[in-house]
């Protein structure tokens, strides 16, 4: 192919996503010119929009997927966990490079963890998984909705003093070098037994056109397997559930050795009801193991 485009969010984090991926195709195919298009989504423009009752998922990534099923972009580079689990026809999922740091980050102005903040402390999240999350290990907390991009949070915990704690991706803090440089705030990366991560989180999905063989081609050559099918039993399990952002769920897989270990979880809004399961399968049979889970987390 003569060159390849790229289609994102014009968000500090979307494109420091796209260097990344842009850095990949360097390796992997550096005669190969790529170029970026910056697509404004509902999500960027409507930021009042609630992630949990105004459209979930498809916010951010509609406006880009309408791109490339016109053949304006050859590849559209999303946050895996912003893409929902049913693609529109005729597209796919051509590559999920290594994934970064999975874990949520708590952050805040004078608290180390959960844990020391005092009764009734309010936090900040966009997420009711993590709100669900926080609520079954603190109920006495007080969680509040934030928008914004990373930078703009950061600087809401900074400015607003009523405002206890933040709790972001720790991979958008590290993609943006923000982690423990930004502001006098104390940070600390919550445990898996605390904090389970969202279905894709620290991945970065590249989708293209099932039809264009040729940036299917390319874009396999920066798939990383391991993460590939990681993250496939992840969004198995989340499709089986039939969930999204209205609905707290959760999952973080692994491999190890051949086998794929995969933790799942369901939540109720208010954290009082928590269903959690630990399913071990082949690595080679991702759909086996987020199938086998969502059973498991109904039953």
């Amino acid at each position: 192919m003569k060159s390849l485009t790229i289609g994102t969010r014009g968000s500090p984090l979307a494109l420091a996503q796209v260097q990344i991926i842009r850095d990949l195709l360097q390796k992997a195919c550096p005669a190969l010119p790529v170029e970026t298009k910056i697509i404004s989504t509902s999500g960027d423009n409507f930021t009042n929009l609630s992630l949990t009752t105004g459209g979930g998922k498809g916010l951010f990534t509609k406006e880009i997927e309408d791109q490339l099923l016109r053949g304006e972009i050859h590849v559209a580079v999303h946050s895996l966990k912003d893409l929902p689990t049913i693609l529109p026809a005729g597209l796919m999922i051509g590559a999920v490079p290594s994934r970064e740091d999975v874990h949520d980050a708590f952050i805040s102005k004078r608290f180390g963890s959960i844990h020391e903040l005092p009764n009734g402390a309010h936090v900040a999240t966009s997420s009711i998984r993590r709100r669900a999350q926080l609520l079954a290990n603190r109920p006495d907390l007080q969680i509040g909705e934030i928008r914004g991009n990373v930078e703009t949070r950061l600087r809401k915990l900074a400015e607003n003093s009523s405002l206890d704690a933040l709790i972001l991706a720790a991979a958008g803090l590290r993609r943006l070098g923000l982690w423990k440089t930004y502001g006098n705030f104390q940070w600390q990366e919550i445990d898996f037994t605390i904090m389970i991560p969202a279905v894709g989180q620290g991945a970065i999905a590249c989708e293209v056109r099932e039809s264009d063989t040729v940036t299917c081609e390319t874009m396999a050559r920066i798939n990383d397997p391991g993460t590939a099918a990681c993250t496939t039993a992840e969004r198995v399990f989340l499709q089986a559930l039939g969930g999204g952002c209205q609905v707290p769920y959760a999952a973080h897989a692994t491999v190890e050795g051949e086998h794929l270990r995969m933790v799942g979880a369901t939540f109720s809004p208010d954290g009082k009801k928590v269903s959690r399961v630990e399913i071990v399968g082949s690595k080679n049979d991702p759909c086996d193991v987020g199938e086998r889970a969502a059973k498991q987390v109904l039953g």
